[in-house]
């Protein structure tokens, strides 16, 4: 599946993947809602979007497939501008494919993509080392941040609204992600993190 904000880079890939027996072309989107109510329908394998996608974004995007059972592997397809191969990495991208690029390269892309490979220009791994709340899910964050209060884990269970089994089961994968290990650890890492804090919508962080 395809999705870019451009109608005329959309179509464009459309005719070339068309074109390519080894593809078969399930859909096409304008947006990141209109793709993810897609591939919340449809069976899709790889999808080729744009990082800046309305109205999500592909970063937000790829992080709430991420909690998706069979979601798509995500190819993204943009300007190769600054530490955009990188973001698409930690965002949990599968391959970035630079627009300046043949559309040979972005086939070629998807086909190692389909066979399980990961496909970015040279990136120093380490950065990505040193950064590893870029790995946990959407859920994950969600039990960091309410960890972070000083919650039980029966507190926690009746806050997240899941029982104490899954608490430890939850915890337990955070603590391996993050590398600490307890919650007294993982709440000095979450504050000493830089993942900016979510703001509501009058712009307050929360």
């Amino acid at each position: 599946m395809l999705a870019d904000g451009n109608p005329l880079v959309l179509s464009a890939m459309s005719e070339f993947f068309d074109r390519d027996p080894r593809f078969s072309l399930v859909a096409t989107s304008a947006t990141a809602e209109g793709f993810l109510g897609t591939v919340m329908r449809v069976p899709v394998q790889i999808g080729v979007i744009d990082w800046n996608l309305p109205v999500l974004g592909g970063a937000k995007l790829i992080e709430v497939l991420r909690d998706q059972a069979n979601a798509p592997k995500i190819v993204v397809y943009a300007e190769n501008t600054g530490d955009l191969p990188r973001m698409a990495m930690t965002a949990g991208a599968a391959a970035f494919a630079p627009r300046s690029s043949q559309a040979e390269t972005l086939l070629d892309t998807c086909v190692d993509v389909a066979a399980g490979k990961m496909v970015f220009p040279f990136l120093d791994v380490r950065e990505l080392q040193q950064d590893p709340i870029h790995s946990l899910s959407r859920k994950e964050r969600v039990m960091l941040e309410a960890l972070s209060k000083g919650l039980t884990n029966r507190e926690l269970s009746k806050e997240l609204g899941i029982s104490t089994n899954t608490v430890k089961f939850h915890l337990s994968n955070l603590y391996e992600k993050l590398s600490v290990k307890n919650r007294a650890q993982a709440i000095a890492f979450y504050y000493s993190s830089r993942l900016p804090m979510e703001k509501n919508s009058d712009g307050i962080p929360r």
